[in-house]
This record gives C-alpha cells, structure tokens and sequence, in this order.
C-alpha cells in the first residue's frame, strides 16, 4: 500500500506507442533495450531486458518521445524513472 497517492495516474503503453523503448546515456555508451511497463506525466517504469549498470541520468526514447529522466528507484531488472 502507497503512504502517498501519486501525483500522475500511470498508462500502459498500448495503440501507437509501444511497449520497446531505448536508454541513450552519452555519445560514448552502448544503447540499452527496455520495455516500458507503464508511464505518466512524471516518470516511467523500465523493465531492463539483461542485468546492466544504467547510469543516474539518462533519455529514453519510446515511441517518438524522447525524454530526460533520471533514476528514482531500483528493484533487481525494473527501474522507476522520473522526467
């Protein structure tokens, strides 16, 4: 159970945004696949496809959004997001 309601009511990606998304570090770093679990206005969750170190700040990119983020949580292969 949540100790605070959030802020922004969470999406499933469905219709023309897709589920694929990518987490682009700097020019230097290796591209890393992800599913987007869900997402709102204020973050987004990532399921990581293999154990990777991911750095503080990043963009991910799903669908043609792109958007800067950085991390706010970690449980083993899914990540929260807030942009």
């Amino acid at each position: 159970m949540q100790q605070y309601p959030r802020l922004y009511a969470r999406l499933k990606p469905q219709g023309r945004i897709s589920s694929v998304a990518k987490i682009f570090s700097d020019s230097k770093a290796p591209v890393i696949d992800c599913i987007l679990v869900d997402y709102s206005a204020g973050g987004a969750c990532l399921q990581l496809q293999k154990v990777v170190d991911v750095p503080q700040r990043f963009e991910v990119l799903y669908g043609t959004t792109r958007k800067r983020c950085r991390v706010v949580w970690k449980r083993g292969m899914r990540l929260g997001v807030a942009f």
